[in-house]
């Protein structure tokens, strides 16, 4: 595993084509060939090369999109919880319009209430997170989110019964999407984990490559030249462990063993360091040799985090004109009725 991953491949994920010991083809998980849209899944590509573009004379390749899911079983005390997680999707603050607005296949305004009401007797739903890394320049997430979701139920031969909402709290715009566990003629709908873990990224970069093009190596290198100062776990950050070794050492000094990947992004992930170096988590034992602290993939996951609610908490500051009102303390000098002598309704409003 270690040598694929020097050789830049993921020991993670192999490919359907991988065959077990007993000589039959490999499967990549409990259950992942059951269910809708394990057949169509079964022809996607694992993982979106590179390809080169002879116009531009560079590399390229799809656009990338990162998807997270979990099904939820509803009947009992969760049916509840639906509707608190409902309530926390459409919270102040989310949205460029300041608040989540609920929307489904044909509404901009869909009734959250009415869409649990419907599956009050559901078995399960799934909860999907779907963040484009071009979000910004995508733009109209809704469109982007319809497009999708049409897609799933011609892969998965049925209608879903489905509600989103665009989040835009973060640096990175992302859609969370709840969709009923019944198909169109009241069954259950099960869908094959490969698909759930594959598929919809892999038809979700299709949309994004379709509306903004194929990504070019130069473009990549840009993005992460932007990484570089983030105060937050970055894919350089992941590079970064990725070289270090047991003992969370990373050699980047000339003719020591590197994947490709640290060979081409050598002064990124050096400039990153620096940058890591000045939060304390790493330092330079000699030169082109550093050390990792223990902590610091959960250190930034933290700070990025906490950035997060400081940038909620600016928006609904500004949203309210709260920033507009308050007074840094000692901007206005206190008057005469404000002496050792006032009243203490009048200190009070004083400080």
């Amino acid at each position: 595993m270690q040598r694929i991953a020097k050789q830049g491949g993921n020991p993670r994920r192999i490919g359907a084509s991988s065959i077990a010991c007993d000589g039959s083809p490999a499967r990549t998980g409990r259950f992942n060939a059951r269910g809708r849209g394990a057949k169509i899944v079964g022809t996607f590509p694992r993982e979106h090369g590179w390809s080169f573009d002879a116009d531009s004379g560079m590399r390229c390749r799809a656009r990338r999109v990162i998807v997270k899911a979990c099904v939820i079983k509803m009947r009992g005390t969760r049916s509840r919880a639906a509707h608190a997680h409902l309530r926390y999707l459409q919270r102040d603050g989310v949205s460029r319009e300041s608040s989540g607005q609920l929307y489904s296949t044909f509404e901009d305004g869909a009734d959250g209430a009415k869409f649990l009401d419907r599956g009050e007797d559901d078995r399960h739903q799934f909860r999907l997170i779907v963040a484009p890394e071009d979000s910004v320049e995508l733009g109209d997430l809704r469109s982007f989110t319809r497009q999708l979701m049409g897609q799933m139920e011609r892969d998965l031969e049925t209608k879903l019964d489905w509600v989103a909402v665009d989040h835009h709290n973060t640096g990175h715009p992302h859609t969370h999407i709840v969709i009923r566990g019944v198909t169109d003629d009241g069954k259950i709908l099960n869908i094959a984990g490969d698909y759930i873990a594959h598929g919809i990224r892999h038809r979700a970069g299709e949309i994004v490559t379709l509306e903004l093009g194929l990504q070019s190596e130069w473009e990549v290198q840009r993005k992460l030249g932007y990484e570089v100062d983030q105060g937050r776990f970055t894919r350089l950050d992941r590079a970064i462990l990725r070289e270090a070794n047991e003992d969370r050492l990373i050699d980047l000094r000339a003719g020591q063993v590197q994947s490709y990947l640290a060979r081409a992004n050598r002064h990124l992930i050096i400039d990153r360091l620096k940058k890591l170096e000045q939060l304390g988590l790493a330092r330079e034992a000699e030169p082109g040799r550093w050390s990792l602290s223990s902590d610091m993939k959960q250190t930034l996951r933290d700070l990025g985090e906490r950035s997060d609610i400081i940038k909620t908490m600016h928006r609904a500051i500004t949203e309210r004109g709260l920033a507009r009102t308050a007074e840094p303390i000692g901007a206005r000098p206190p008057s005469k009725r404000s002496s050792a002598g006032s009243s203490p309704r009048g200190l009070l409003a004083t400080r």
